[in-house]
């Protein structure tokens, strides 16, 4: 099979991760206990994945410089991004909506907020699918690691916001339509990853890795740390380190 194609399957099914966790946060009365639980230990897979496989791996191929100013850009423009989502009612995106003063507006409430948490979804997804296919650039073969980080910390992000939506008032059409419109832009994503990005010299291509894992980073300090300690509080710290331990071991296995 085509590297290419196997670029975009790969990512596909990461962002089908965003659609099973839809499908549970909309379809079932999930505990808020349980979300905030599943979402640290997302988190700590994923900050496992960006430690070992995206920013160490930037380093290796290309030094400290190129990784550290790499990582800074991603964090810089994601927190930009996300900055102009959240005046425009993305700012909760991720949360499930239990606490009114951190629930997604309605359209009712904040008109242009459907199409804001849209976009606030594909500014969160968009960095981890390009990842999964510049990862095949190294030898031809995926980084398991990256896709089964990426796989198990999209399960609580779709579950999470998907029950937001639905407590905002919006209908299943939406939520599903969003999650599917992710998914497929995941897929072109990591074909983009493979063959835009595998273009260019190993130091940009080292450089463009440290983008993503900074924009990463961000995320999940902006967004999935927070939801995470709303119910879980002192024991999130815990979760995040059992979430951050089983990506390194599959990293080490």
């Amino acid at each position: 099979m085509a590297e290419v194609v196997q670029a975009g399957l790969w990512g596909l099914l990461a962002g089908s991760a965003l659609l099973l966790g839809a499908a549970f946060g909309y379809g079932l009365r999930v505990p808020q206990r349980v979300i905030a639980m599943v979402m640290a230990f997302g988190a700590g897979v994923l900050l496992s994945a960006v430690s070992f496989e995206l920013v160490g791996e930037a380093y290796e191929q290309a030094g400290i410089t190129p990784a550290a100013i790499g990582t800074l850009v991603g964090a810089g423009a994601y927190t930009a991004g996300s900055l102009w989502l959240a005046v425009r009612g993305a700012r909760h995106r991720k949360r499930s909506g239990l606490q009114s003063a951190q629930s997604q507006p309605s359209e009712g409430e904040q008109g242009g907020s459907g199409m804001a948490l849209a976009l606030g979804a594909l500014l969160d997804g968009i960095p981890e699918s390009a990842v999964i296919g510049v990862s095949l650039l190294d030898g031809g073969a995926v980084s398991l690691v990256t896709v089964a980080a990426v796989f198990i910390s999209n399960v609580p992000e779709g579950l999470s916001s998907s029950a937001g939506m639905k407590r905002a008032g919006r209908g299943k059409a939406y939520v599903f339509g969003v999650w599917s419109a992710i998914a497929a832009a995941s897929t072109v994503s990591a074909v983009f990853g493979y063959t835009v990005v595998g273009a260019f010299s190993p130091a940009v291509i080292a450089a463009v890795t440290a983008v993503a894992a900074g924009a990463i980073l961000a995320m999940i300090a902006d967004t999935m740390i927070p939801e995470a300690f709303q119910e879980t509080h002192l024991a999130i710290g815990l979760i995040t380190v059992c979430g951050f331990l089983v990506s390194f071991a599959l990293s080490h296995a």
